[in-house]
């Protein structure tokens, strides 16, 4: 078994951050121009990152398979970015945010990482004020917070539902003043297909030019791949329809380990599915779950009612309500951590509880709220939520309860990096929800768009010195090198192949199929025999993705079917992996459930004495052979390990 190196500096765990950069090699600032780094992704993490490196002198290229950075999928996140600044006094800390991250992620996170995050969280603020992000402020002037999932604190900044849209134009702002001082060169409408290894180490990337189809090469003397989650493997998840791991399964097949493929977060407050003509689901923002009180009847005969559509929620009295997060977790109450609350919706509509026509949907009422701080005051909180939701379901949750159930949003799992966010290839680095290393098991509200700008602003453009210090002597790369050339033609063969095919089925029929059979077998509720008939069918399915399926158009200019059709392709092998792990990983943690291993309550029973690490895949050569695993033990020093409580 390979011998994996977290490379965690030495000392208390609060010392650690101050530790490495105090003892890190750094490019000074005239060596800096002689580097070249490649960033794949124009998200919070890519943009933040490629802006900064910019900044900081180096030679960057930066890509998007977007025709803009503004479109990136960061834009979506609505309800805020946590950091540790108290401004409400109520006990809030650096300490204070470690702690719940890392019980919020069931204690299956790096130690060292989270404590990173929660110390540089404050600066994120302080940085994104200064480009002018429109955060929320109390009457006197000062930054208003609201409380998330997780947390007994308020410590969640936001720009009322459009906090990833505003973020997003902060880095975006960042990114084209290095693009107009020339540091950052733009490359809109490119997609990453493979990374090209030189000697061990990442040198470049090729990519196809969207518009023309071209196949191109890039060279580097590094790579930073910051390009999002692999959710859409479901098929209906929260994420925009463009979203996908191609660039991620790129760097597995060249070497990189993949780290907790099973950690896949299921969101508790989306609108249900409400038929099979659905491309994707929509996110409610879990800070909606401040005000509202999530409920389902407490009796089976109005449930069923409900589902025949003779009554609605507000025709049910109080007493007859069973506010069942309040009920089970009264601490927390509604803001309980996501998998929490997403397995207890799924388990009272499994009961028959569920409110809507499809009996999978549960009540997010807010007419307490409205009761007690009067309308206005919620149109202020919450207003074009509200409004986004009456324009999708036509119902107005001023005057019914809204109807949310769990559906794909989040991934925990990602490419393996160690304390440098540095990946098992050397000069490879992944950034972002891209990566595994910050969230364990379940990531908290707000985390995400943390994470992404921690990594951007202030880990990257640290850890990655620490690299490219004795690359300086080594001069820029030509793309006529043969590794570049093999490169290439491997990923043009690639295509061929697919339209060489030549079936009767579309891209999105195989896709839709797999989804099925990923939320069926690999989604909330796992069990061993599941997952292996979910392996078992989706092996099958990529048989008949090889013998049926069907790409029109040619592989010039523009075609939309091929970039969907190379995404599945990797959406399954991304499937594999998930149940891969899920399959290996005999417990339940976080957003990983294996019904099999329960409390009597329902609750996630960890098995810390076995399953106390980072499962890290490596790839095997063939997209056929089964990965192999390798263990990264986690290590807690400053956190005592116990079953996490959220009803006391």
């Amino acid at each position: 078994m390979a011998t994996i190196d977290s490379k965690i500096p030495e000392g208390l765990v609060s010392e650690k951050w101050t530790n490495y950069k105090a003892h890190q090699k750094l490019v000074n600032p005239k060596n800096k121009r002689k580097l070249d780094v490649i960033v794949v992704g124009t998200g919070l993490a890519g943009a933040s990152a490629a802006a900064s490196l910019g900044e900081m002198g180096f030679k960057v290229k930066n890509f998007c398979i977007q025709d803009s950075p503004r479109r990136a999928h960061s834009i979506a996140a609505q309800g805020g970015i946590n950091a540790a600044k108290n401004y409400q006094n109520d006990g809030d800390s650096v300490y204070r945010l470690f702690y719940d991250t890392v019980k919020g992620g069931d204690y299956r996170a790096r130690e060292a990482n989270v404590y990173r995050l929660a110390e540089v969280s404050a600066s994120i603020i302080d940085q994104c004020v200064a480009q002018g992000v429109p955060f929320a402020r109390e009457y006197g002037g000062m930054l208003a917070n609201r409380s998330f999932g997780g947390a007994q604190v308020s410590r969640t900044f936001y720009a009322k539902g459009q906090t990833g849209q505003q973020l997003l134009l902060g880095a975006y702002s960042a990114l084209m003043c290095q693009v107009n001082a020339g540091t950052v060169e733009l490359y809109t409408r490119y997609e990453m297909l493979d990374v090209v290894i030189i000697d061990g180490r990442a040198r470049g990337i090729i990519a196809r030019n969207l518009v023309t189809g071209a196949i191109e090469r890039f060279a580097a003397h590094a790579v930073v791949i910051g390009t999002g989650g692999y959710g859409n493997a479901y098929f209906l998840s929260t994420n925009a329809m463009g979203c996908n791991c191609s660039a991620a399964m790129a760097c597995y097949r060249k070497g990189a380990y993949f780290a907790n493929p099973s950690y896949v977060q299921i969101h508790p407050t989306c609108i249900p599915v409400h038929g099979d003509k659905q491309s994707k689901l929509t996110l409610m923002s879990e800070s909606l779950r401040n005000d509202g009180r999530i409920w389902v009847p407490k009796k089976l005969e109005d449930a069923k009612k409900l589902q025949e559509g003779k009554i609605q929620g507000k025709d049910i009295p109080e007493e007859d309500r069973d506010y069942y997060l309040e009920r089970r977790y009264p601490a927390f109450g509604n803001l309980v951590p996501r998998d929490v609350a997403s397995r207890a919706a799924k388990e009272r509509c499994d009961k028959g509880f569920g409110v809507n026509n499809t009996g999978l949907a549960v009540f997010l009422d807010f007419s307490q709220a409205i009761k007690d701080f009067g309308r206005k005051e919620i149109e202020a909180r919450y207003g074009n939520l509200f409004d986004m939701y009456e324009e999708i379901t036509d119902e107005s949750p001023y005057e019914t309860p809204m109807m949310i159930y769990p559906a794909v949003h989040y991934t925990m799992g990602g490419i393996w990096v160690d304390y440098e966010l540095q990946t098992s290839v050397k000069g490879l680095f992944a950034i972002g929800e891209c990566n595994f290393s910050d969230h364990g098991a379940n990531r908290l509200g707000a985390s995400a768009l943390m994470q992404g700008l921690a990594d951007g602003y202030f880990v990257l453009p640290y850890t990655i010195q620490n690299y490219l210090s004795d690359q300086i002597t080594v001069p820029r790369f030509s793309t006529d090198l043969p590794e570049f050339k093999a490169a290439e033609e491997a990923v043009k063969a690639r295509i061929q192949k697919l339209f060489s095919i030549k079936g009767k089925r579309s891209v999105d029929s195989i896709h839709k199929e797999l989804g099925r059979i990923m939320w069926d077998y690999v989604g909330m509720g796992r069990t061993a025999e599941g997952l292996k008939t979910g392996l078992a069918k989706m092996k099958e399915l990529r048989k008949e993705f090889y013998a049926n399926l069907f790409v029109p158009g040619t592989a010039e200019g523009v075609n939309v079917e091929l970039e969907k059709a190379i995404r599945l392709e990797d959406f399954i092998i991304m499937g594999e992996l998930i149940a891969h792990d899920a399959l290996t990983r005999n417990e339940s943690c976080g957003g990983h459930f294996r019904e099999e291993y329960q409390t009597e309550e329902g609750e996630a029973k960890r098995d810390d004495e076995n399953f106390f690490y980072v499962g890290c895949w490596e790839y095997q050569g063939d997209d056929t052979k089964e990965p192999v695993l390798h263990k990264e033990p986690l290590v807690y020093e400053a956190i005592k390990v116990q079953t996490r409580n959220y009803k006391n």
